[in-house]
């Protein structure tokens, strides 16, 4: 728990390790902040040097003198300043568990991960509990840092987080009330030594719960539903393949359906593809979990829109329909892509590579891909995994490639932005990448248009 006495250091000046500092400043505790990043390269640096001790340029041995390390899940946990805090004692944790050690008793915790969906579920769990008037806030990996808000004092109804498996590694005595695990598909291959150390970062999330809490964890993932037996929370079961017993939540034909009583139709929805239908479930049960209002939390999941990035319709021209999907930065969110449509598509890949086995996608591109347009630095490794099954084109510039796949349509087809990768090759981060797609997509709209 919290004591001003003990000394901080802070690594890593993102916008989580800033809030950080000021809440451990506001309540009347120090902080030493440090980053590899030089003064000239942190926005705020000027302001944080008048307010804090800080070090810029690299993580130096004046950190040893702390008592306690709050660190950035940017940071790889094998970097040797780390492992050598591990070897002498000193606690490392993250924003998310000090945000946990300071909260309110008052506030309940729905705690969301997976390696996909998890934006879209937090989000649409937040637009069900402020619709049923709650007051709740958004924070973890997605919107503002959990410690912006006033988490220690009381009148925060509920805290609803998205947390990455990096930040789960952080963890200590973290507990939610309500802990969501989606799925999980290789992911951060390029961090974790094997897919088991990931399976096990990411089952963190229970790690400190007991039966007074709720798993919500969906069956159809087989390495969620190999391990549940490891959870020792209620568990709250949801399936797009399986039926009662074995589930609480399923897909009733064209219905999502959570016990006897309570039907939803996914034509009700304004998120689309079966993907969704399972976040929606997940979300229903989180919710009712602690709020026992399923016809309420139902009514309000009607209402919610699609996120950006996330088979985001950007614009029709001439009939053709180009998607915004640049959140699919993994092999299993492009399959959750491709079968959200009941035609052929043509498909735009590649960026930063993750370590992924691409060939995993062959069997379902070779029965729904017209054509795949490869562009960015794994453009090479996907045409060789694929060229002798796909029709391809390697078209390095993106807008070019964009400009193309729409030159090759006809009225009718559907063009999507769905990397399979990361997007640090040639974006800042996902949201940049389709940023740019719509901007160039409106730019062929208008054109168009002029003809």
């Amino acid at each position: 728990m919290f004591n001003p006495k003990t000394s901080y250091a802070i690594l890593g000046l993102a916008r989580s390790g800033i809030a950080v500092a000021y809440k451990i400043k506001e309540l009347g505790g120090t902080a030493y902040l440090s980053d590899i990043k030089t003064e000239e390269q942190i926005e705020y640096a000027e302001k944080l040097k008048q307010d804090f001790e800080c070090e810029f340029g690299g993580h130096t041995n004046k950190l040893f003198q702390f008592e306690q390390w709050i660190v950035s899940p940017g940071i790889p946990l094998n970097l040797p300043i780390i492992q050598k805090a591990k070897q002498l004692g000193i606690p490392l944790i993250c924003d998310i568990e000090f945000g946990y050690q300071i909260k309110s008793p008052d506030s309940k915790i729905i705690a969301v991960t997976g390696s996909n969906g998890k934006s879209t579920t937090v989000s649409l769990i937040q637009h069900i509990l402020q619709h049923m008037g709650y007051n709740s806030i958004l924070a973890g990996n997605i919107g503002n840092a959990l410690t912006s808000y006033p988490i220690e004092k009381p009148g925060i109804d509920f805290i609803v987080l998205e947390l990455s498996s990096f930040q789960l590694d952080l963890i200590d005595t973290f507990k939610p009330d309500v802990a969501v695990l989606l799925n999980i598909t290789p992911d951060h291959l390029d961090r974790y030594d094997s897919f088991q150390t990931y399976i096990d970062s990411k089952f963190r999330i229970f790690i400190n719960q007991n039966q007074e809490d709720f798993a919500v964890i969906c069956l159809d993932s087989e390495p969620i539903a190999e391990r549940q037996d490891r959870i020792k929370a209620q568990l709250l079961r949801y399936s797009l393949e399986k039926t009662p017993p074995d589930c609480e939540a399923w897909l009733n034909q064209d219905a999502i359906q959570i016990g006897v009583k309570h039907k939803l139709s996914v034509r009700d929805l304004k998120i689309r593809g079966p993907h969704n239908y399972a976040n929606t479930m997940a979300a229903l049960l989180a919710v009712n979990a602690l709020t026992h209002n399923l016809d309420a939390a139902m009514e309000a999941a009607k209402t919610f829109p699609p996120l950006p990035h996330r088979l985001e319709l950007v614009a029709k021209v001439n009939d053709i329909a180009f998607y915004n999907d640049s959140k699919a930065t993994n092999t299993d969110a492009v399959k959750s892509a491709l079968n959200a449509f009941d035609q052929p598509v043509r498909v735009i890949m590649g960026g930063s590579d993750k370590g992924e086995d691409f060939s995993v996608l062959t069997p379902l591109l070779k029965k729904v891909a017209k054509k795949v347009y490869l562009t960015g630095a794994t453009a090479v490794k996907m045409y060789e995994i694929w060229k002798d099954d796909l029709p391809l084109e390697i078209i390095d510039d993106f807008s070019q490639c964009i400009h193309k796949a729409f030159y090759d349509s006809v009225p009718g087809d559907i063009i999507l932005l769905s990397p399979a990768c990361a997007s640090f090759d040639k974006f800042k981060n996902y949201e940049e990448r389709g940023e740019v797609f719509k901007q160039i997509v409106n730019s062929i709209a208008r054109e168009y248009e002029k003809e």
